[in-house]
């Protein structure tokens, strides 16, 4: 093996500045599309310009993150091609250097790249998404309803500009629309105490909280017993799923302990463990998309099929992309275990671009 120090920093240097040049055209090119979108959404609500402007760079991270795969992808074929073009790879293999020392650098670039947007720019762009995902709310959708699960049960707030409630329930059944041992904190106005109520369980109707075995009190304190109490509410059980935290809105560090929660508290986090394990699986990811690139590189560049090399390259990506979709949809639905679905799409990238790559090097 020909391990020169000199030769790795610079294999590795070209691949980053690539794969941050491709980043940058693919954000800047993700921000003006969402932008024109937000505009066109927000243009009826008379929303100020400068909001739409905080939503979409709020949003960006978020894009930014799941355009990564597809940057490194493309940034590694367009320094693996610039270097077979100017004979950089043919100069390296003549001294002695194999494909698979050749590519050890961009590898290590790429599953280090995958730590980092795990670890650091994951939790980042969550919170910048979970912040979007209030001003959408205020702003576009006119609601006020959230929903948080914590390891003290489930809390609900909903309500309007003039009434507004938080509903809390130790146990929830059937994804949010049974609700065991409720307190209900009744508010007026700019969050003036209204009264609360105390029942052992309820459902969720049409327009209005089933509430049975309720002790029901307003501002003086003083509680009066019914049967049944039927609380207004706007929410429907459409409405709670979409309340509940969407995965891409928790940090990386949060995600294990709001699993926990949510499932103590009568919720599937299915889609939460899915996201979860494919974050993990991100360093495998880039390291597949990389050897993705490499096999395809040094094949077609040699044939001189620029065109078809970046066909190739956008093909293989969507097609990771779609089979991504595919496990996801099996996992959320039960038919694959949350480890195989993040992963599988990752691992048959990392098989399928090895296997070409042995068949290019060796024959």
């Amino acid at each position: 093996m020909n391990w020169s120090p000199t030769l790795m920093a610079y294999l590795a240097r070209r691949f980053t500045i690539s794969v941050a040049i491709v980043f940058v055209v693919l954000s800047a090119l993700a921000l003006s599309l969402d932008l024109a979108d937000q505009f066109t959404r927000t243009g009826d609500h008379g929303i100020p310009g400068s909001i739409v402007l905080s939503m979409s760079l709020l949003k960006l991270p978020d894009i930014a993150q799941k355009l990564l795969p597809f940057a490194v992808l493309l940034g590694a074929v367009h320094a693996f091609a610039r270097m077979s073009k100017s004979h950089e790879l043919v100069a390296a293999r003549a001294a002695g250097v194999s494909a698979w020392e050749f590519l050890a650098p961009p590898l290590a670039a790429s599953i280090v790249l995958g730590i980092i947007a795990m670890t650091l720019f994951s939790p980042m762009a969550a919170s910048l998404l979970a912040q979007y995902t209030r001003l959408e709310a205020r702003y576009v959708h006119g609601q006020a309803s959230q929903l948080a699960v914590s390891s003290t049960g489930l809390w609900l707030r909903q309500g309007d500009g003039e009434h507004q409630s938080v509903v809390h329930a130790l146990r929830v059944a059937d994804q949010g629309v049974h609700l065991e041992d409720i307190i209900v904190f009744n508010y007026e106005d700019q969050d003036r105490y209204a009264g609360r109520i105390d029942a052992a369980s309820g459902d969720l109707k049409n327009g209005y909280w089933h509430l049975i075995n309720a002790w029901v009190s307003g501002a003086d304190g003083r509680p009066v017993h019914r049967a049944t109490y039927d609380l207004p509410t706007e929410m429907t059980p459409a409405q709670i799923e979409e309340s509940f935290a969407s995965p891409d809105t928790i940090s990386f560090w949060e995600l294990p302990r709001f699993i926990a929660n949510a499932e103590a508290a009568g919720f599937s986090a299915l889609r939460h463990k899915i996201y979860w394990y494919s974050l993990l699986a991100s360093p495998l990811l880039f390291a597949a998309m990389v050897f993705m690139a490499a096999s395809f590189s040094l094949h077609l560049v040699r044939l001189g099929g620029q065109a078809q090399l970046l066909v190739a390259a956008i093909v293989a990506g969507f097609g990771v992309y779609f089979l991504g979709d595919l496990t996801r949809a099996l996992g959320q639905s039960g038919m694959l275990p949350p480890p195989l679905a993040a992963v599988a799409p990752a691992a048959a990238a990392l098989l399928l671009g090895m296997t070409l790559l042995f068949h290019e090097e060796d024959g």
